[in-house]
C-alpha cells in the first residue's frame, strides 16, 4: 500500500481530493465573474427592474445564438458562490403554467454595476487583466532564482510601475481600480467625522485622481484637499477652491498640511521605502500635536480576523510579494516602521473592510489625544463606530 493513504480511510482521502480539486479550479469562479462583468449581466439584471428570467436574460444579452444555451451553466456557478440569486418564476405559456429560473442581484453583484458609486469592476478588471496574471506561472522557478527583482518584472522585464507607465491602457485600468475601491469611503466617511476634527488641510500621498480627497471635501467642505501624486497622472486635472493636484515624489517631498493621508500605499513598497515615506510626513505636519498621519491599510490579525476576511488579506499580502516588493503587515510590522520612522504612540481602528485606519503619532500628538479623551470620559459616552481594539505606545 502506498504510504500516503496508510492510516487514512477512503472518505478522508476523497475529502482531501474535493478540497485539493476546489483550489486546483479555484481560478475559474474569478475568471466567470469577469466574464459576467464583460457581458454585462449585472447591469442587465439591475436595468431590469426586478429578477430576471432566464429567457429574458438571454434576449438581453449581446452574445451568438449559438452560445444561448451555455448561459444558465454560467449563471449556476456564479449563483453558486454568492453573485447571485436564483428563485423558481412562474410563466404562463399558452394553456399551461411553467416554471422557469429567474436571477436577481446580490450585495456583491450591486458593487459591480457600471455608472455607480461605489462600482468595483474596474478592480475586478485589473486584478484579472493577463499582465498580472502572468506573473505566477514561473513563481516556482522565481524562488530558486537568487534574482532580487519581483516575478512581475522577471515576467515583463520592467518593474509593475514601469510597465503602467509603458502600457497605457493597463495603467488607465489600474488607476481606475485605486479610484474604486476608494469609493468605497462614500459609505463610512460620515462616521469619520472624529478622525477630522480640527483639522483644515490634508495632503493625499498618492491620491491618484483624487478620488478619496473628492468623497471627503463633499462631507467636510472646509477641508482643503491636495493630491500628491506622479506629474503623468495629476496632469490637467480639473480643480476646485478646496481640492488641488501636485506633481511629485514622496520619497522626495511632501507638502506640509494638518494632516497626511496614505490610502493602500505603504503596502506596495519595502520597509526601508515606508520609513522614508513616513518620516516625510512626519515631518509634513505641524509639530505642535495638532498634525496627523492618517493611513489607511491591511492589519494581518488571524486571532481576531474571520476566516475569509483573513484570506483575502493573505491573498493580498501574496500579490504584494509577486508583484511588488511590498507585503501586508500585522500590528507588530507596522509598529516597527512607526518605531523607525519616529513616532511613539498609535492607533489602530478596524474600519473599512479588509482594510484599517492607522494612525502613528508623536508624543506631542499623544498627549493632545489623551487630554481630549480626558474631557470625554468627563462628558460621557458618545456614539457612533469609531472605536479601536489597537492603541498603545511603540
Amino acid at each position: 500500500m502506498d504510504p500516503i493513504i496508510q492510516g487514512q480511510g477512503s472518505n478522508e482521502l476523497f475529502q482531501a481530493q474535493s478540497h485539493l480539486y476546489k483550489h486546483i479550479l479555484g481560478f475559474i469562479s474569478p475568471m466567470s465573474l469577469k466574464c459576467a462583468v464583460q457581458l454585462g449581466i449585472p447591469d442587465i439584471i439591475n436595468n431590469h427592474g426586478k429578477a430576471i428570467t432566464l429567457s429574458e436574460l438571454i434576449s438581453a444579452l449581446d452574445i451568438h445564438p449559438t452560445k444561448a444555451g451555455f448561459i444558465h451553466r454560467l449563471m449556476r456557478l456564479l449563483v453558486h458562490n454568492g453573485f447571485f440569486v436564483s428563485t423558481n418564476h412562474v410563466c404562463q405559456n399558452q394553456e399551461e403554467q411553467e416554471e422557469e429560473e429567474a436571477y436577481d442581484l446580490t450585495p456583491s453583484s450591486r458593487l459591480l454595476l457600471k455608472d455607480k458609486i461605489p462600482c468595483l469592476s474596474p478592480f475586478l478588471m485589473s486584478m484579472l487583466h493577463p499582465a498580472l496574471i502572468n506573473p505566477w506561472h514561473s513563481l516556482g522557478n522565481w524562488f530558486r532564482r537568487e534574482e532580487e527583482i519581483t516575478p512581475f518584472e522577471s515576467a515583463h522585464g520592467m518593474s509593475f510601475w514601469g510597465y503602467g507607465d509603458n502600457n497605457s491602457d493597463f495603467g488607465k485600468l489600474f488607476n481606475q481600480a485605486m479610484a474604486s475601491d476608494s469609493g468605497m469611503m462614500n459609505l463610512v466617511v460620515k462616521d469619520c467625522k472624529p478622525v477630522f476634527e480640527g483639522l483644515s488641510s490634508l495632503v493625499d500621498v498618492g491620491g491618484g485622481t483624487g478620488t478619496i480627497c473628492k468623497i471627503i471635501t463633499e462631507a467636510f467642505p472646509h477641508l482643503k484637499c491636495t493630491v500628491l501624486d506622479q506629474p503623468h497622472v495629476v496632469a490637467n486635472l480639473p480643480e476646485t477652491e478646496n481640492l488641488k493636484f501636485i506633481g511629485g515624489d514622496m520619497f522626495q517631498d511632501i507638502p506640509s498640511a494638518d494632516s497626511i493621508l496614505l490610502k493602500w500605499m505603504l503596502h506596495a513598497w519595502s520597509d526601508e521605502n515606508c520609513v522614508k515615506v513616513l518620516k516625510k510626513c512626519r515631518g509634513a505636519i505641524p509639530s505642535n500635536g495638532r498634525g496627523k498621519v492618517m493611513i489607511i491599510d491591511i492589519v494581518i490579525n488571524k486571532e481576531k480576523d474571520e476566516h475569509e476576511v483573513s484570506e483575502g488579506k493573505l491573498y493580498f499580502d501574496l500579490l504584494m510579494m509577486v508583484a511588488v516588493t511590498g507585503k501586508e503587515r500585522t500590528e507588530k510590522d507596522w509598529e516597527k516602521l512607526f518605531l523607525e520612522a519616529g513616532f511613539t504612540h498609535y492607533k489602530i481602528t478596524p474600519l473599512f473592510g479588509l482594510k484599517s485606519l492607522i494612525e502613528p503619532r508623536t508624543k506631542a500628538r499623544a498627549d493632545a489625544v489623551v487630554k481630549v479623551l480626558a474631557i470625554c470620559d468627563q462628558v460621557g459616552p458618545t456614539q457612533g463606530s469609531w472605536s479601536s481594539y489597537g492603541q498603545r505606545k511603540v
